[in-house]
């Protein structure tokens, strides 16, 4: 394989703007909260900060819906403290990824203001309407937040296609004036000094022919398995990469819903001249519903044979390819140590430090949510209205009320395992009122168990999970075994211990992670190793893997 380029090196930490720190007392983290938190973010060692979206936005979905793409949503803070914020950022030997969204806009958005207004105007064909059919919507498509993907427009008399929610208008990428419109608002971000993106639903932009209707049931998981990876994307791609980003020194990374490993070695092959990497959904989309109605709504654990098998695949397929993002949580998944590892107090600690090793040791480019490095867990919320997220709102209504598919207990048990939510709670800084967030108000209620985990106990603690990530970060900068290494699975069928080695250069990794609460006995021949790289107890019992542990054996 090539030598690196610097995204193959680096760690990422995302930030989640809203949750993060606030700096004035309203009670929203702002980013002026997060120029006084890099301190903080340089000890823990990641290279690479992501930020949510901070541009201007009726915040339908936190952010996600932007109605000016080159301004900042004034309860972040100003350009003025973007810049100063960019500037701290890399004076702490850091860079800056911004969020792209642009599958969609708000409907608040200029652009859409326009388009909706006639059929005759400059921006008639930014987005993708679509005439009555026999009176109804053009298609069957169920949109990804509940309800219809279709909402009509009285001045226009069409209906206008928004795969999430009807605040969010899909953009027309057919139309050349939407992609140099793209173009020139990367540009102008990268132009400020920013270090690339990471793409909202970027593999959404190129929908199918002819919008044909979807297999039944037509909701949103069978519309995004129509949609995703359509037949111009590469083009797009590749045009992007064309007119912008092969002028900066840049890391993208697209969200890829839906899209295989064969798929990502298109977008993302070393060669290929489109993005650095994917994020892709196989590994936290395992145990939906087997009610296919309910899609990922289910409270069921993840078997361990098939979490190895979703992660191998990717590892397998894309070695000497293409590159991997590693990731556990962000803010659409559940927090980590709640979903995959074991959120009781006796077990939380060692099972956020396996599942950081366990990540970490793969190859590809990691990355840490916000909380993750502290063990965070799941807010546990037992009523509806202790959320605050779109999805699991609506969700709620239309699958227990409107069409009666399960009853409410039983939804809100799902909701307490699934919903974003859980990865939204202010970050937890310390043991005072509102963990030290905010002096006023926080927007979104903490997680009561802040008194116990926060970042001012960790770092007092020498055996936290926050000192067990910085070690994990600083092995994989110093290891290139760690980093480059080809990826062999060992005892895929194993339901308890998942097991893989690393190769490179003469090296190899032995990681061993126990994914149950008992004690078990495996035989890899770590007894020959050279050296113990890592792991989350103190001493080595050789085959003995005692509840959740994890251990990285190096062999010369």
């Amino acid at each position: 394989m090539a030598r690196s380029k610097w995204f193959q090196d680096s760690v990422v930490y995302q930030i989640y703007p809203q949750s993060f720190q606030d700096s004035n007392g309203d009670g929203i983290g702002d980013l002026a909260g997060i120029t006084q938190r890099l301190d903080y973010l340089q000890k823990l060692g990641v290279d690479v900060l992501w930020l949510n979206p901070i541009y201007r936005s009726p915040l339908k979905d936190n952010g996600y819906d932007i109605a000016d793409y080159k301004a900042i949503n004034p309860q972040y803070g100003t350009m003025a403290d973007f810049d100063q914020l960019l500037a701290e950022t890399h004076r702490h030997g850091m860079k800056l990824l911004m969020d792209l969204v642009v599958n969609h806009t708000s409907d608040q958005n200029a652009w859409f203001q326009e388009s909706k207004s006639s059929k005759d105007n400059p921006y008639a064909d930014y987005y993708i309407w679509r005439d009555p059919v026999d009176g109804h919507e053009p298609n069957n498509w169920g949109a990804a937040f509940g309800g219809s993907a279709w909402t009509f427009v009285p001045a226009r008399g069409q209906y206008y296609l928004h795969l999430f929610a009807p605040g969010q208008p899909d953009l027309n990428w057919e139309n050349p004036d939407v992609r140099n419109a793209v173009w020139d608002i990367m540009r102008f971000w990268l132009d400020k000094g920013v270090n690339g993106f990471r793409m909202d639903v970027i593999n959404l932009i190129s929908k199918p022919a002819g919008l044909p209707d979807a297999p039944a049931p037509a909701n949103y998981a069978t519309v995004e398995k129509m949609v995703a990876d359509g037949p111009k994307l590469n083009d797009y791609l590749h045009e992007m990469n064309d007119q912008v980003l092969s002028h900066y020194d840049v890391m993208t990374v697209g969200e890829m819903p839906s899209s295989t490993p064969e798929d990502a070695i298109q977008y993302t092959g070393l060669n290929s001249h489109e993005l650095n990497m994917v994020f892709q959904f196989q590994h936290v989309t395992l145990s939906p519903n087997p009610d296919k109605r309910l899609a990922k709504w289910n409270d069921q654990p993840v078997k361990l044979t098939d979490l190895k098998q979703a992660l191998g695949r990717w590892q397998k397929a894309l070695d000497g390819k293409g590159w991997n993002s590693l990731y556990w949580n962000n803010h659409d998944q559940p927090r980590a140590v709640s979903r995959f590892g074991d959120d009781r107090p006796e077990f939380r600690v060692r099972s956020a430090k396996a599942l950081g090793t366990t990540l970490h040791m793969l190859q590809g480019t990691p990355y840490v949510y916000e909380g993750e490095e502290l063990g965070m867990t799941n807010v546990h919320y037992t009523k509806l209205s202790q959320y605050e997220d779109l999805e699991s709102i609506n969700f709620y209504h239309e699958l227990v009320e409107q069409k009666k598919l399960v009853d409410g207990p039983t939804m809100l048990k799902y909701l307490a395992h699934m919903s974003r939510d859980n990865a939204r709670t202010p970050m937890q800084w310390d043991a005072t009122p509102n963990a030290g967030f905010t002096a006023g108000t926080p927007w979104f209620d903490l997680n009561p168990n802040y008194t116990q985990i926060n970042a001012k106990a960790a770092l007092a603690d020498q055996s936290s999970v926050f000192y067990y990530y910085q070690k994990l970060i600083k092995l994989r900068h110093e290891t290139a075994v760690i980093r480059y290494g080809t990826y062999e699975e060992v005892d895929p069928d194993d339901d308890e211990v998942f097991t893989f080695r690393r190769h490179y250069q003469g090296q190899t990794l032995l990681v061993m992670t126990n994914f149950t609460d008992q004690t078990v006995q495996r035989d890899y021949q770590q007894a020959t190793a050279n050296e113990l790289l890592i792991s989350n107890y103190d001493d080595d019992q050789g085959q003995t893997l005692r509840p959740y542990e994890s251990k990285v054996y190096l062999f010369k």
